[in-house]
């Protein structure tokens, strides 16, 4: 009986290592630099940070790839993933119109005290408004950032990888700022 469950678990372990191996990269090159990058309708992380694109682990095959940015129509295309290989995307966003000020601006805000340099570095959450794709949490956080809206209200939900999920309306007015506390779990 013994030896039957070693076996068994070293089948699960040979198992698990096989998906991984199956795994190719995506990795997208564009403008704006730092759009949503989503894989079969799920968002993976930004496309790039600092004019560097970001390299993801997708497992081989078909993929729907769209690349999203609120101030730019969307970009989608299907591409084929093969093991081991970094399939690469060019895209260049074209503008949208975007909406007449007055705005007000809507940041995160942290734990601690505040600086210009982000309290929530690295976390490339998901950020939705009126569940629209908005950014992530990294690029609004921080005393100087955030982004403009036009008055009025919203529903933001963002998908933090430090602080949780963060779910609620706000009233943004114009020329004041809105900030949503953020809190370590």
């Amino acid at each position: 009986m013994r030896l039957l469950k070693i076996a068994f678990g070293s089948l699960i372990v040979f198992g698990l290592a096989l998906n991984a191996a199956d795994d190719g990269f995506i990795k997208a090159r564009g403008r704006p630099t730092g759009a949503g990058l989503f894989v079969d309708g799920k968002y993976i992380g930004p496309a790039g940070r600092f004019t560097v694109p970001e390299k993801y682990s997708v497992p081989a095959g078909e993929h729907e790839v769209a690349l999203k940015d609120p101030r730019y129509e969307d970009f989608s295309t299907k591409v084929t993933v093969r093991t081991g290989k970094t399939t690469k995307i060019g895209y260049k966003l074209k503008k949208a119109e975007l909406p007449k000020g007055p705005f007000g601006r809507l940041r995160f805000g942290g734990d601690g005290s505040e600086s210009f340099i982000s309290v929530t570095a690295g976390d490339t959450g998901a950020v939705y408004i009126n569940d629209k794709f908005w950014g992530f949490v990294d690029e609004l956080n921080n005393a100087g950032g955030g982004m403009l809206l036009p008055p009025g209200e919203y529903h933001v939900r963002a998908e933090t990888q430090n602080f949780g999920v963060v779910d609620q309306t706000v009233k943004i007015e114009a020329h004041k700022v809105t900030v949503i506390q953020l809190h370590k779990r």
